[in-house]
């Protein structure tokens, strides 16, 4: 688990330095021959920002259509390999088998583009007075296989140290579904690529896991930053013991928050063709100022110009 951690945090802190060290990003300007339709197949951690480029865009551009369709990461790249959709949301990077199965049907591989920067909180009710938790303890309390270093299960707030008002209270926790790429990155990060508790209530969508711990007073569960509500409150992490680190702005951007991660979209990008004018717009707009205030919006952070410079240059958009 340490490693993962170290990685996240030396590309979070090389997110840092680009965001000092480059210019601004770049307005978009339309331009002509943008038409048809855009269909975008993926994450719901993704759906509100993907939502927000479409709607922007057809603003922009009145002759095209299109759907935002967010069941979860995992039917991002069958959509993709299938040519059902052009754009795949991920909150999570495809895994092995995904892409073999794309470069199978197309023969070269999907490209992903970072778009976003997300980081997973863990929330609990507003009037629970819990300080904090590490790595040990939401080892100990999601995952029944305790991979992390735990060495005991822990089912009740008691047993985190709450007064003695919470000793027969259980913790019931909320999470995401294994369609979720929110819940692979929880279980390959926080629990070591251990097993959940079979009492993990598993919700389709981000939202409902924030609204099901504001319902309940003994309640936890893990989400994006981004679904905070007024119900709940966000509790700083840490790595080991009480070192606590809040999910702030600042504190993900330098990597010192360590859920931290990036946010993709996926697209079939062949080696040699350009992408479609419809395409390459939207994509150009992603990473455009404009785009990049709509991810500021749905409560993520932008991507700085260097790395949109980069993944604009991925697609042939910009030359290196």
């Amino acid at each position: 688990m340490k490693l993962h951690v170290k990685l996240a945090l030396y590309a979070l802190s090389g997110i840092a330095w680009h965001v000092q060290a480059h210019d601004e990003l770049q307005d978009y300007h339309k331009t002509t021959g943008v038409a048809g339709s855009l269909l975008s197949v993926g994450s719901d951690t993704l759906a509100g920002m993907t939502t927000l480029w479409v709607e922007e865009f057809k603003s922009i551009y009145p002759n095209v259509n299109g759907q935002v369709q967010a069941s979860g990461s995992a039917t991002a790249p069958p959509a993709l390999t299938e040519g059902t959709a052009q754009f795949g949301p991920m909150s999570r990077p495809m895994r092995t088998r995904e892409i073999e199965a794309f470069e199978r049907t197309h023969g070269y591989k999907p490209t992903a583009l970072r778009v976003a920067i997300d980081a997973i909180g863990i929330f609990v009710h507003r009037d629970n007075p819990i300080e904090g938790l590490n790595f040990t303890q939401l080892d100990s309390i999601f995952s029944s296989t305790l991979r992390c270093g735990a060495n005991h299960s822990i089912n009740t707030w008691s047993e985190l140290g709450l007064p003695y008002e919470w000793a027969k209270r259980g913790i019931q926790l909320f999470g995401r579904n294994s369609v979720s790429g929110t819940y692979g990155y929880f279980k390959q990060n926080a629990l070591c690529g251990g097993d959940f508790k079979r009492n993990v209530n598993e919700q389709p969508g981000s939202a409902s896991v924030v609204q099901s711990v504001a319902s309940s007073i003994n309640t936890l569960g893990y989400s994006g930053v981004g679904y905070r509500v007024s119900g709940v409150k966000l509790i700083p992490i840490a790595r080991e013991g009480t070192d606590y680190v809040e999910p702030t702005h600042a504190n993900i951007l330098s990597g010192k928050y360590p859920l931290s991660r990036y946010l993709y979209v996926y697209v079939n990008k062949h080696p040699t063709r350009p992408l479609t004018p419809i395409e390459r717009e939207f994509i150009r707009f992603i990473f455009s100022k404009q785009g990049q205030a709509l991810v500021e919006k749905d409560g993520y952070l932008p991507i700085s110009p260097q790395f949109a410079h980069e993944e604009l240059v991925k697609v042939g958009i910009e030359e290196q």
